[in-house]
């Protein structure tokens, strides 16, 4: 750890940082890259093929993205998001990729270390996140130039690594690994600190009233021997990049807790290992009919285990996100659609030993590894399973906030929920529109793809820019 770590890293450090951010994955990463003084200009007579986008770019010539008005340049850009920002930043990175195109980004990057903002990242895992906790050989839904961060390709990167897209995307072991490299070249694993998790976070406003505030971040860091180290600093802006995967979504029945139920796909690999889980054991339950829930039955099939897949939705229902994916691009998932409506468990079909459920409700696990399902008709029926993997979703873990975050939601009265109930935030800003200093960027925004949570970042660093421009002296 180097010594500028150390200095805020006290046990009871007092001195403030200007920014901590809690969480490493791409948005974390994302915006260190922006606060460590790396700053996007035009490009010197480009022409972005959006003829409105190009003529407000053309106003203001010379003058970096960060120092213009994102609300201006965003306006009428039209998109996969909902977020403005997001929007024109990826409109910039990628100008024409929803039309199939592959025009260069149009932005040039300068790195000007007087614009830099001393920055903290804190997170779990490496850098890269929940990446490094998804199965290696798992290949990513967004296409692998999308889940690229500004001036690296993960085309380059790869063709580097000696390595190809499957199918234009690429798996979540190289994206991880990508991640990790990103930030390595581009000089910023100074402000990284990995091994980290934060216990509790308090603000207040410090004498004279008015001024910003102050918060607290309190955790312990494991160093490489495994001891842990209890910290505490001190930071004027905060930034919450935790994404959504800390806390598996659960069913709440009775035997989820059994020691053959699990709420992560990595467990299956496990118990495979360990020969717990055979072609000739009892089938494997899967429940969910999300991405998650079809990576898992596309494991058991390679591994050649029978599968029984559960899931309260009927098949054809157009919320599913298989009705929603492109065949040409998603041919596996639609292969695990397919299944999942022609070997329903009443009438089995040509897939030799997977059964799906459709509109099953899983009511009871057994120990003795029965799972019973209320069907459709409100009857009960019992399998026998040996292992149970529930995959109907996640939610993110914000209990080291006042009130685990509830108050920093659109909906206050309702759980916290990245696709239905994110965390309120000005859509220029990203920071919170109930708390001063508070900053949320990715998912808990709203911001659900990499491809998108650039966006927040860049909405991020130019507000805490124009911050440092007006801190007196």
């Amino acid at each position: 750890m180097n010594h500028w770590k150390k200095d805020h890293l006290g046990a009871c450090s007092s001195e403030p940082l200007p920014v901590v951010i809690i969480g490493n994955g791409p948005s974390g990463i994302c915006l260190s890259y922006l606060l460590s003084g790396y700053t996007p200009y035009l490009k010197p007579d480009t022409v972005h093929p959006h003829p409105l986008l190009q003529r407000k770019l053309a106003e203001a010539p010379g003058v970096s993205l960060l120092d213009q008005n994102l609300d201006y340049l965003s306006e009428g850009l039209e998109g996969r998001s909902q977020s403005p920002v997001a929007l024109l930043f990826d409109a910039l990175l990628r100008p024409d990729t929803d039309f199939g195109g592959n025009l260069e980004s149009v932005l040039i990057w300068k790195h000007q270390k007087e614009r830099a903002i001393p920055h903290l990242v804190l997170g779990r895992n490496p850098p890269g996140g929940a990446w490094h906790s998804i199965e290696g050989s798992m290949v990513t839904l967004s296409q692998g130039q999308w889940m690229g961060l500004p001036d690296l390709q993960v085309k380059d990167w790869m063709c580097r690594k000696r390595r190809g897209l499957r199918n234009s995307r690429a798996t979540a072991g190289d994206i991880a690994q990508y991640y990790r490299d990103y930030v390595i070249k581009k000089g910023l694993s100074r402000n990284f600190l990995s091994g980290a998790v934060v216990t509790a976070v308090e603000w207040q406003v410090p004498e004279p009233t008015g001024s910003s505030p102050l918060f607290q971040v309190c955790g312990f860091h494991t160093a490489k021997d495994q001891s842990q180290e209890p910290f505490s600093l001190y930071t004027r802006n905060l930034v919450l990049a935790t994404g959504t995967s800390d806390s598996r979504a659960r069913l709440g029945i009775p035997g989820e807790n059994l020691p053959f139920v699990h709420h992560q796909l990595s467990a299956l690999e496990v118990a495979a290992r360990a020969g717990t889980v055979t072609p000739n054991s009892d089938p494997v339950l899967i429940v969910g009919a999300g991405l998650s829930a079809a990576d898992a039955v596309l494991f058991a099939r390679h591994l050649g285990l029978p599968v029984i897949h559960a899931f309260r939705r009927p098949v054809d229902d157009p919320g599913l996100v298989f009705n929603q994916l492109p065949k040409m691009l998603y041919p596996e998932y639609h292969k695990v659609h397919q299944m999942m409506r022609e070997c329903s468990i009443l009438s089995p079909g040509p897939y030799e030993g997977y059964r799906s459920l459709p509109e099953h409700q899983l009511l009871l696990l057994q120990e003795d590894g029965q799972a019973v399902f209320c069907d459709p008709q409100g009857l009960h029926k019992g399998f026998g399973v040996s292992l149970v993997l529930v995959l109907i979703g996640s939610h993110p873990d914000l209990s080291f906030l006042p009130g685990a975050g509830t108050d920093l939601a659109t909906d206050p009265t309702q759980p916290l929920s990245a696709k239905r109930n994110p965390i309120e935030v000005d859509p220029f800003t990203y920071q919170s529109t109930r708390q001063e200093g508070l900053y949320a960027v990715g998912p808990l925004a709203g911001d659900n793809f990499v491809r998108f949570v650039q966006g927040g970042a860049l909405a991020v660093a130019s507000s805490l820019q124009q911050k440092e421009a007006t801190k007196p002296p």
